[in-house]
């Protein structure tokens, strides 16, 4: 991959604040598409538990909002931050909302739409909570279907992988 990477990327955090991506340089993250009024919401409590596996080893998930699919994400910043942290105990970073298909498609999701699924399909995202594992140098090496649950062996490998760094 030539251009930017991930961690290149200047993004907003739901509380409004600027929210560099090089923050997580070095590290591996996964990418999450989340919604609020989702069938797949639930998801959000294995993603919690992600994070607290593995956040000692220099991981990260990081969440990202978006109202394209049904909206099902309508809520405000604030709403959202209420509903994750109440609901689902969710302390992860999270993002402001943003487009990850279409012609407002964010730029982060322009890097990560480029990646296959393990059945060779990439571009546009199907729905809420698609899933990217995104290497500590900040390129994209496996994509997860929304149906693919956080804690599946196939993403924890992906993420155990990453994390043992070069072989």
């Amino acid at each position: 991959m030539t251009g930017p990477t991930v961690y290149d990327l200047e993004l907003t955090s739901l509380a409004g604040d600027p929210a560099p991506l090089s923050a997580y340089r070095g590290q591996v993250v996964l990418a999450v598409n989340v919604a609020s009024r989702c069938g797949l919401t639930p998801q959000y409590e294995a993603l919690e538990r992600l994070q607290r596996r593995y956040a000692g080893r220099g991981f990260s998930v990081l969440g990202f909002p978006c109202n394209q699919f049904a909206g099902q994400e309508p809520g405000s910043a604030e709403e959202i931050q209420a509903f994750c942290s109440t609901t689902y105990g969710v302390t992860f970073p999270m993002f402001a909302k943003l487009d990850v298909n279409g012609p407002d498609r964010h730029p982060l999701y322009a890097i990560l739409t480029e990646t296959e699924d393990d059945n060779g399909g990439a571009g546009d995202v199907l729905w809420n909570f698609e899933k990217f594992v995104v290497s500590p140098e900040g390129l994209p090496v496996r994509r997860f279907r929304p149906r693919t649950v956080p804690e599946a062996p196939e993403l924890v490998a992906a993420i155990e992988e990453q994390l043992a760094g070069p072989r």
